[in-house]
C-alpha cells in the first residue's frame, strides 16, 4: 500500500537543486533536473551515507562518501543493475507535488 506524501511548496527544489524531506524515521531527497523531479533515499546503499552532499551532474549522483555513482532515473549504480538505491515515484497533481511512498505498517 501507498500514501502520498505531500511536498511543501517551499520545498519544491528549482531546476538543478535539491530538498531534504523527513517522513516517519527516513530522510528522502527531492532532485529537480531539467524540470524532472526525482526522488530518493537519503541513505547510499554501499554503506549508507548520505547523498544528499554528493555531486549531480545531469542525472547522475555521485556520493561524496565513495564516489559510487547513480542514475537518478533508474536508481542503479551506472554500469550494473544489481546495486541501486530506493527511488519513489514522483506525482504533480494541480500544481502540488507529491512523493508516494510504501506505508510502512503499525507495530
Amino acid at each position: 500500500m501507498s500514501h502520498p506524501l505531500e511536498v511543501p511548496a517551499e520545498k519544491i527544489p528549482a531546476p538543478g537543486q535539491r530538498t531534504l524531506l523527513r517522513w516517519n524515521d527516513r530522510n528522502l531527497l527531492l532532485f529537480n533536473v531539467a524540470g524532472q523531479l526525482h526522488a530518493i533515499d537519503d541513505s547510499c546503499p554501499h554503506q549508507g551515507a548520505s547523498l544528499f552532499g554528493g555531486r549531480l551532474e545531469g542525472h547522475t549522483l555521485q556520493c561524496s562518501a565513495h564516489g559510487l555513482r547513480f542514475d537518478l532515473a533508474t536508481g542503479y549504480l551506472l554500469n550494473s543493475t544489481r546495486v541501486c538505491v530506493t527511488r519513489f515515484p514522483v506525482e504533480t497533481l494541480e500544481g502540488r507535488v507529491f512523493i508516494i511512498v510504501a506505508k510502512e505498517p503499525k507495530e
